[in-house]
């Protein structure tokens, strides 16, 4: 098993513990959150002569469960585009769907919907444990699949797949990363990296990303570095 690394910082008042995983554990609520699974990825694009290793599910769900052991999360709350497609569950292979079984059976599950999978009511036929709902509050923090621009409250989210782009030693390199926006009031939101093995990523700086995240005063990347965490500005008001 990959031995994964937490680094703890606070968000809205409340510890959280970014992983080198992709995932954030909150200790509190015994929950690893993670952030756009897409599983079924690479069956979506075969089915339209792109050819890819049909792999993704498999290792998307093997590094989740090593996730989960890492941390001692009792819950897992996914933060939507949890299948590439709505029919994504019924291609899942047998290896992947025990899995996913056995992690939805044991863990206290919780699916959010995303744009991917709106209809997500296709896992019912397939016997998967958890509960389906669009959005979620835990302890005065929001969790849903896309960041609102204009929300005042603390929210998590994911959506938009965040990557720092860095030159290290004259090198060119790209890390998932979360980006977290801080307003005026103080008040914070994050943008979840994506935990899917097949995601892509999208500039942490994008003026997508950016726009989402406002009202805000500051925004920066966050990136777990052993211990601790990297903070790296992004975008500043002017104000």
């Amino acid at each position: 098993m990959v031995r994964y690394m937490f680094a703890s910082f606070e968000f809205a008042g409340h510890e959280m513990r970014l992983g080198q995983a992709r995932a954030l554990y909150w200790p509190a609520e015994r929950a690893l959150l993670v952030a756009d699974l897409h599983l079924e990825k690479a069956s979506w694009f075969a089915a339209r002569g792109q050819m890819l290793p049909p792999y993704d599910s498999r290792d998307t769900l093997e590094r989740l469960a090593d996730a989960v052991k890492a941390c001692g999360a009792r819950r897992v709350i996914t933060l939507g585009d949890n299948f590439h497609d709505d029919a994504g569950a019924s291609r899942l292979d047998p290896y992947a769907t025990g899995m996913l079984e056995a992690l939805t059976r044991a863990l206290d599950w919780v699916w959010i919907t995303g744009n991917h999978d709106e209809a997500f009511g296709s896992l019912g036929p397939r016997g998967f444990g958890g509960t389906i709902v669009p959005e979620l509050q835990i302890g005065g923090v929001i969790l849903r699949h896309e960041a609102r621009a204009g929300e005042t409250a603390p929210e998590l989210s994911g959506h938009y797949h965040p990557k720092l782009r860095l030159n290290v030693r004259n090198r060119h390199i790209a890390r998932p990363c979360a980006v977290m926006g801080r307003s005026a009031s103080g008040a914070e939101r994050m943008i979840l990296p994506a935990f899917g093995s097949l995601t892509g990523g999208m500039d942490a700086g994008a003026p997508e990303i950016l726009g989402a995240l406002q009202p805000a005063r500051t925004i920066e990347a966050l990136m777990p570095a052993k211990d601790r965490i990297a903070r790296f500005p992004l975008w500043q008001s002017a104000a």
